[in-house]
């Protein structure tokens, strides 16, 4: 485990110091000695300005995190967008369940998500384990949440055929385009549960949608 004073020994013999979070973006500028930093930036919460203008160049993970960055005054021409891959899965097994990833995190949506779905009387499993449950009885994948970079469990979704229904906000507009490989649907209860009968109940749409994703 890298703490200061290890990663300032290491730094004397490194080229290019590459961070890759918060806590290490701010080791890293402490242990630098003058060696270039990359930071990537994951999340689109506000930054520390002089913590990013201080990186030779910084990765953003979608193009909605980049505008976070220069609006935090980091230069344009110091970010680069590099979009998160994610592992290619089979197709489920059996598309029987709504599957929505289970999160303690406010930001996450899941009271949003019990709203919509008793509002739609549709239930909804809880999935600890995304890969494994998409790939064994996924009809679609729900992802709800106020606040994303990008969405990289939308891409796990996409990348399996699962349709995706996932909230307007963040790098998500990037992942879904509307209507064309999954829905949008605008941070309520009954927005959500809109969408979430829509596909439910319209196979043909399910269909067309998990394939063009």
């Amino acid at each position: 485990p890298l703490h200061l004073l290890r990663l300032a020994a290491l730094a004397r013999r490194a080229d290019l110091i590459h961070a890759h979070d918060g806590r290490s973006h701010v080791l890293a500028a402490a242990a630098a000695s003058g060696r270039p930093v990359v930071v990537s930036r994951r999340v689109m919460f506000p930054v520390r300005p002089w913590l990013y203008r201080r990186a030779a160049r910084c990765i953003a993970i979608s193009r909605f995190v980049r505008q976070v960055l220069v609006e935090c005054g980091v230069p344009e021409e110091h970010i680069a967008v590099v979009y998160d891959g994610v592992p290619a899965l089979n197709p489920p097994a059996r598309r029987t369940r709504v599957i929505a990833p289970a999160s303690s995190d406010p930001m996450k949506g899941a009271a949003l998500v019990r709203q919509a779905s008793a509002l739609a009387g549709i239930p909804v499993h809880y999935s600890t384990d995304l890969a494994g449950d998409l790939a064994q009885d996924a009809a679609l994948l729900l992802y709800v949440t106020h606040s994303e970079g990008l969405g990289s469990a939308a891409l796990l979704a996409m990348s399996a055929g699962v349709p995706v229904v996932a909230s307007d906000v963040g790098g998500l507009r990037e992942v879904v385009t509307h209507e064309q490989d999954g829905l949008l649907a605008a941070n309520s209860a009954s927005a959500i549960a809109a969408a979430l009968s829509r596909l439910v109940e319209d196979g043909a749409l399910r269909a067309r949608l998990g394939e063009q994703a």
